[in-house]
C-alpha cells in the first residue's frame, strides 16, 4: 500500500508556525538592539537564536524533507519544531519547548532514514549530519549549556544541510576527489563542533578550519560558479549563494584565527555572518525553487528579488564593519534594524508574489474559451 502524501492544507499551519517563529525572533532581535519596543512578559531575548535557527530554519528544512518523503507522518517533524517555537515564545526557554525541538530532530532523522533507504549517498549523509547536529544542540541545551555554547552545533546544522543539498546538484560536474574533499570538510566541521564542547579553544580553531574547507569546496564545486553568468532566476540564485559563501568564509576566519567567543562584538559578528549572511542568503536564493514544491503554488521570478538581498548584505556590512569592528553603536544598531527590514521585505514580497500568481491563475481558469460564431 502506497503511503498517503502530505496534503497542502496540512502544510500551511506548519509553515505558519515557522513564520510565527521568524517574526518572534525578529522582534527579539529588535529588543536586543535596544529599540524602545514593548517588552513581552517572557524573556524573548534569551530564545532569539533557537527561534531563528530551529523554530524557523529547522521548520522549513523539516517541512521540505517531509514533502520529499511524501508521507503524512513525516509532517510531525516540522509540526514539533513549530510547536516548540510557539512554546518558547509563550513561556521562554522552558523545558516543554526545548523537548519539542529535540523531538523534531529525532523525527527528522527518521525521515532521513527512509530517504536513505531510497537513495543513499554522501549528499544525504551531510543532511543526516545536519539533523544530528540539531539533536546535539538541543541535547546540550537541555543539559544546561547556554545558547552561545551550542552555536557551533547550530551552525553545523545549517551548513551541513545546505552543503548536502548543493552536493546533490553538483554531482554531475564534480572534479576528481570532489566527494572525498567534501567528506573531509564535513568531518572537520563535526569534529570541531564536538571538540568545542570539551576543549573550547581547540574546538573553535578546528571548527573554523572546517568552515573554511567547506566554503572552499562550495566555491570550487558548486554549479553557482557557472550559473552566475546566466540570466533570470539561475543568475539570482547564484548571486545569493556566492555572497552567502563569502560571509561564511569570514565567519570561518574569525573562528579559525581568533578562537572561541561567547559574547561581545566578535560574537555578534561571527553569529550573524553565519545565520544572516550565509543562512538567510541561502533561504532568499532557494525560496523561488523550494516554496513552489512545498506549497504547490508558483513563485514567479522577478528582479524585485534582488532588492531585499541587496539590503540584507548592505546592512550586514554596516553592522559588522561599522558596528562590530569599528565599535560604533549606531552602526551596529541601525545595521541590525536594516537586517530585520530586509528579511521582512523579502517575506512580504514573496507573499505578495504568491497572491498575485494565484489571482492570475484563477482569472485564467475562469475565462471561457472563445467559440467562433457559426455562419
Amino acid at each position: 500500500m502506497n503511503p498517503r502524501p502530505v496534503a497542502v492544507r496540512w502544510r500551511l499551519p506548519v509553515l505558519a508556525a515557522g513564520g510565527f517563529a521568524l517574526v518572534s525572533g525578529l522582534y527579539a532581535a529588535l529588543l536586543l538592539l535596544g529599540l524602545p519596543m514593548p517588552a513581552p512578559h517572557v524573556p524573548l531575548e534569551q530564545v532569539h537564536g533557537p527561534l531563528m535557527v530551529l523554530g524557523f530554519v529547522g521548520t522549513l528544512v523539516a517541512l521540505e524533507r517531509a514533502v520529499a518523503l511524501g508521507t503524512r507522518w513525516a509532517l510531525l517533524a516540522p509540526a514539533c519544531s513549530g510547536a516548540g517555537a510557539v512554546l518558547l515564545v509563550l513561556t521562554g526557554p522552558s523545558l516543554p519547548g526545548r523537548l519539542l525541538l529535540m523531538l523534531a530532530s529525532v523525527l527528522l532523522l527518521l525521515i532521513y532514514q527512509r530517504l536513505w533507504w531510497r537513495q543513499p549517498g554522501p549528499a544525504l549523509l551531510a543532511q543526516v549530519t545536519g539533523a544530528l547536529s540539531w539533536y546535539a544542540a538541543t541535547l546540550l541545551w537541555l543539559a544546561g549549556l547556554s545558547v552561545p555554547e551550542i552555536v557551533p552545533w547550530l551552525a553545523t546544522f545549517v551548513v551541513a544541510t545546505i552543503a548536502g543539498e548543493r552536493l546533490e546538484l553538483a554531482h554531475l560536474t564534480l572534479p576528481r576527489h570532489g566527494v572525498g574533499w567534501f567528506l573531509a570538510a564535513l568531518g572537520m566541521l563535526t569534529a570541531g563542533a564536538t571538540a568545542a564542547a570539551l576543549w573550547p579553544t581547540v574546538g573553535a580553531y578546528l571548527f573554523g578550519v572546517g568552515l573554511l574547507a567547506t566554503v572552499a569546496w562550495l566555491v570550487v564545486c558548486d554549479v553557482a560558479r557557472r550559473t552566475v553568468r546566466a540570466v533570470g532566476l539561475p543568475r539570482y540564485v547564484a548571486v545569493g549563494l556566492l555572497t552567502g559563501y563569502a560571509w561564511l568564509a569570514l565567519a570561518g576566519l574569525l573562528w579559525a584565527g581568533a578562537g572561541p567567543v561567547t559574547g561581545g562584538s566578535r560574537y555578534d559578528a561571527t553569529l550573524h555572518l553565519v545565520f544572516l549572511g550565509f543562512t538567510m542568503s541561502m533561504i532568499f536564493a532557494h525560496a523561488p525553487v523550494i516554496l513552489p514544491a512545498v506549497l504547490r503554488r508558483p513563485l514567479p521570478y522577478g528582479p524585485w528579488l534582488y532588492a531585499p538581498l541587496a539590503l540584507l548584505h548592505t546592512t550586514l556590512t554596516i553592522r559588522v564593519l561599522v558596528g562590530d569592528v569599528l565599535g560604533v553603536p549606531a552602526g551596529w544598531r541601525w545595521g541590525g534594524v536594516g537586517n530585520v527590514l530586509a528579511v521582512l521585505g523579502f517575506v512580504g514580497g514573496v507573499v505578495a508574489a504568491l497572491v498575485r500568481a494565484a489571482r492570475r491563475r484563477t482569472r485564467t481558469a475562469v475565462v471561457p474559451p472563445v467559440v467562433p460564431a457559426v455562419r
